[in-house]
């Protein structure tokens, strides 16, 4: 890697994840986070001055950030929904939801402050409009969207150095949004939807603020798309 400011991104190999690494891969070094060794792999020839970092992030530990000392950018892209009603939502499902898209990112971010706070860097937590509202068989991902929301508040009061920004796009065309689509028996009508460059887009603009910005938190919906 080079001089240039350094990146990490989670949910890399594909998605709005995919798509945050292509936007900032013209102005930064980027470390690719993701399981999908082969598409990182392939993501990672595309954009030069970046590398695939494979890692299970429910099992990340201090040897899988050694060696960042510096780290001016980290986007929590990863995370999963498990769509159900509440009578049918066993705890596994709602332990697994909240390991993944609260605790995982606690943790990451816990092992790279030191890395952050050396850049005065930027943590950009990728929520969800559930994040805001919760709707009827959303329940434990909303829940753990809501959590996400308060870490991000929590973290920007204690770490005053580092920029901290919430993002929540609307329903963007993804392979989640399919499952979605395919859990509601709906049509999967990606031309109502955000585009994962779309989102991709607001995140880079959160990071490319002046210096004297703090954008804290940002909300996106697909224009005459649905609204939850």
């Amino acid at each position: 890697m080079t001089d240039r400011p350094k990146a990490l991104v989670t949910g890399a190999s594909r998605g709005v994840g995919a798509a945050v690494a292509r936007a900032l891969a013209p102005t930064h070094d980027v470390l690719l986070g993701g399981r999908d060794e082969a598409a990182l792999a392939a993501l990672a020839a595309e954009l030069p001055g970046s590398r695939p970092w494979p890692v299970e992030l429910t099992r990340v530990t201090a040897a899988d950030v050694e060696g960042v000392e510096r780290l001016d950018v980290l986007v929590h892209s990863a995370g999963v929904s498990v769509l159900g009603r509440i009578a049918d939502t066993p705890a596994e499902v709602w332990l697994r939801t909240m390991e993944v898209n609260v605790v995982a990112v606690a943790e990451l971010t816990r092992l790279l402050l030191p890395a952050l706070r050396a850049a005065g860097g930027h943590v950009v937590c990728v929520n969800s409009g559930s994040g805001q509202r919760a709707n009827p068989d959303w329940a434990s991902y909303a829940a753990s969207k809501f959590a996400l929301k308060a870490f991000a508040d929590a973290l920007r009061l204690e770490e005053p150095a580092l920029r901290v920004t919430t993002v929540y796009p609307g329903r963007t065309a993804t392979d989640m949004q399919r499952g979605v689509r395919d859990y509601e028996g709906g049509e999967f009508e990606p031309e109502k939807y955000l585009k994962p460059e779309t989102v991709a887009r607001a995140v880079l603009a959160t990071v490319t603020a002046g210096p004297d910005a703090h954008l804290t938190e940002l909300t996106l919906r697909p224009r005459g798309g649905p609204v939850n």
